[in-house]
């Protein structure tokens, strides 16, 4: 059984957790459709985003450079890092030449892909996250479980018990509104003693050199506002040519990711306070590589709306944490394979190739078809499971062989007479959860 298979079982444990889950998700999803639905030119906007990420990934240098040149222009101080040893250090390099003690972030992917908030805290910076979602997992000590909606898997009186201890609010007071407020009140002070701030981008537009981020909490706006030192960082693959092209992206990420017309906040920040400072860091860390790889190198189109997940079947009744990647869901098992796929290899079980992710996609990523073009390369990995190995080799045998599979036709009703025993027994995986079907008497011509 594979690791994903295994959480995932831990997952399902708790049945009214998981229902839970599958239904809130499902409920984003049903939300996005009649988004969507209510757009004449949805599948256009689709096919623009989708030609628009392609010209703006091939042609990543022209556009980054472009970006640069007006984002100096604009006051900002611009920095590359080829991988994530160098974003920490870059990070960690502009808060220690500040002073800064108190650094306060909004969330932001690529910090959890690089590992930025355990290795300022060994630098001795204490690095609040602002997001009320990500806040909650930092109190927790937990990762995310979705990259738009990070703490979806926890629901109100987890947290009200959390806030107790934490934010000392009332015991047994578990109304959202309530503990939305004490966590406001808790984050305030923060904001007010930050002595810089941070956050990722949605979108970079090369023709005006600004950063786009996209929220409905409004604390990246806070967080940016506030501080002397600013830094924005983005991976090379969010950056759109013009404000025009952003426009396109805009009207699909928020009706995809939660079902909203818009985000509440777009923000666009370009300059520094007056006497502050405003850095901008361009992350790689890998991404340059994909576009070599002419199977994969659509992965760099995803948004990062979450659409994928909240539609997945399988994400959907497994939880986030049944993935071995740090990003769960279609998109985390291609991008998990792409950074190593002798690591993330279990994942990729975690499909049922229903291509639903596939179709929600707002930039049409083929997801499901990467997916599986991952599994036909697991046995050049040597990880491919033996048992499905063994199973795939014989439908081969059997579907080349006309006759023999004619045969098998004519006798599989005699399953159905079999003792339960014989079917129902660890050979069978689908019996574990399943009742197996009955085969119908062949017919006669």
């Amino acid at each position: 059984m594979s690791r994903h298979a295994q959480l995932a079982a831990k997952f399902q444990s708790n049945k009214a957790q998981a229902a839970w889950h599958d239904e809130t998700l499902w409920m984003v999803r049903e939300k996005r459709d009649r988004m969507s639905e209510a757009v004449p030119e949805w599948e256009h906007l689709r096919d623009a985003a989708s030609a628009l990420k392609l010209y703006s990934n091939s042609h990543l240098e022209e556009l980054l450079l472009q970006f640069e040149e007006n984002a100096k222009k604009n006051g900002a101080i611009v920095h590359w890092a080829k991988d994530d040893k160098e974003y920490r250090q870059i990070i960690l390099d502009i808060l220690q030449r500040h002073g800064v003690h108190h650094f306060i972030k909004s969330k932001s992917m690529l910090s959890e892909e690089c590992e930025l908030d355990p290795f300022l805290l060994k630098h001795d910076i204490d690095v609040v996250e602002s997001d009320l979602g990500e806040r909650i997992l930092q109190l927790m000590g937990k990762r995310p479980s979705h990259i738009v909606m990070p703490a979806i898997h926890i629901k109100k009186e987890e947290i009200g018990e959390l806030f107790v201890h934490e934010m000392g609010t009332e015991p047994g007071n578990n109304d959202q509104t309530y503990l939305t407020h004490a966590a406001r009140r808790n984050l305030r002070q923060k904001f007010l003693n930050a002595e810089a701030a941070m956050t990722g981008a949605n979108f970079a537009v090369a023709s005006t050199g600004e950063c786009v981020v996209c929220t409905n909490e409004g604390n990246a706006d806070l967080g940016m506002a506030m501080p002397k030192v600013q830094i924005t960082a983005f991976g090379i693959d969010k950056i759109v040519p013009d404000r025009r092209a952003l426009g396109v992206f805009t009207r699909l990420l928020a009706r995809s990711a939660t079902g909203q017309p818009s985000t509440t906040y777009t923000s666009h920040n370009r300059c520094p306070h007056p006497g502050g400072e405003y850095h901008i860091i361009i992350v790689d860390n890998g991404r340059s590589r994909l576009l070599a790889d002419p199977v994969h190198r659509r992965v760099l189109n995803c948004l990062r709306c979450g659409a994928c997940m909240n539609t997945c079947p399988v994400y959907r009744r497994s939880g986030g944490y049944s993935y071995s990647y740090f990003i769960p869901g279609p998109i985390g098992i291609n991008l998990g394979m792409l950074a190593d796929a002798h690591r993330y290899y279990d994942n990729v079980s975690a499909c049922s190739l229903c291509h639903s992710c596939q179709n929600v996609c707002p930039a049409k990523v083929d997801l499901a078809d990467q997916i599986y073009a991952w599994r036909q390369k697991l046995q050049r990995y040597g990880v491919a499971d033996s048992t499905k190995h063994a199973m795939s080799v014989g439908m081969q045998v059997l579907m080349e062989h006309p006759s023999w599979f004619n045969a098998a036709l004519r006798f599989a009703p005699l399953v159905n007479k079999m003792p339960r025993f014989l079917l129902y027994n660890k050979l069978n995986g689908w019996g574990k959860h399943h009742e197996m079907p009955k085969f119908k008497k062949p017919y006669k011509f």
